[in-house]
């Protein structure tokens, strides 16, 4: 078929998935309490995948286990740190399943980054979702450059080209930083053929979406400037647009029972599906 200018994509998908992320910040400070106010914001924003960067698991239970049954998300992968890992809940079961480090394959590196991709077999078809972490120190941009060419390649490896691809998650980096540039195509790119939409800049509010920000309470300790470190990222739109963001907001952004929920604001993102 011919190249259509006026409709590159097809017909558009009308149709959508609402995915979120969150760096839940593990269990530090008063995490009960802060579980019911992540619980109340997830709740309102009622995702159909949801990412936990800083989740947490244990022999006797879990943070997607203790959340999924409420949120109607029955079905969950974990990988990474126990005490500090990610976790991806879907609404739709999960048929796949792959994890990698990144920038540190023998474990060594406490600052190294971790991503884990699971598949979600959702009733148009599936999606891919790659939740991630990278190395949170202002001073490594080089590590997370590097982190984030190991992530490009691993979505390339484990990733199906014709379905939507969604990587979220912590990146610990503002939208300026060459790691993000790099997923974004705003510089080299972090492996061939693949760029991101960044769903905040596509279809947020036209405000800074500060996710580390100092009006939170959590973040006074560490003196850092406000800053965009969260992503929810789309791979290039597949037919029909699959994939585009659509509409992108902040979550627990407000105290509950005089608690914020986390050192981090969470994202939600509508994309066509």
């Amino acid at each position: 078929m011919a190249y259509d200018i006026e409709r590159p994509y097809g017909p558009l998908i009308e149709t959508t998935a609402r995915v979120a992320t969150w760096n839940t910040w593990a269990r530090y400070g008063p995490w009960q309490d802060r579980e019911r106010g992540l619980l109340a914001a997830l709740l309102a924003a009622d995702p159909d995948v949801l990412v936990l960067v800083e989740a947490w698991e244990d022999e006797e239970s879990s943070q997607a286990g203790r959340l999924k049954g409420a949120l109607g998300l029955p079905h969950h992968v974990f990988g990474g740190d126990p005490g500090s890992g990610i976790a991806i809940l879907s609404r739709w079961p999960l048929d796949r399943r792959e994890e990698r480090r990144l920038g540190d394959p023998a474990g060594r590196i406490w600052d190294a980054g971790h991503a884990l991709y699971a598949r979600a077999a959702g009733p148009r078809g599936p999606v891919e979702v790659i939740g991630a972490g990278l190395g949170w120190k202002l001073g490594h941009s080089g590590q997370r450059q590097e982190q984030v060419r190991e992530l490009g390649a691993f979505a390339r490896e484990v990733a199906d080209v014709q379905a939507p691809l969604v990587v979220a998650g912590d990146f610990n980096a503002d939208p300026g930083s060459d790691e993000i540039r790099a997923l974004t195509g705003r510089a080299a790119v972090a492996a061939p053929g693949l760029v991101f939409y960044d769903a905040w800049e596509t279809a947020g509010d036209g405000t800074p979406g500060h996710t580390w920000a100092r009006t939170n309470p959590w973040t006074e300790p560490v003196l850092w400037p406000d800053r965009r470190i969260d992503y929810i990222l789309s791979a290039w739109p597949r037919p029909g647009g699959a994939g585009h963001p659509v509409h992108c907001e902040l979550l627990g952004t407000e105290p509950v029972g005089g608690v914020l929920p986390s050192d981090h604001y969470g994202l939600v993102a509508d994309l066509r599906y």
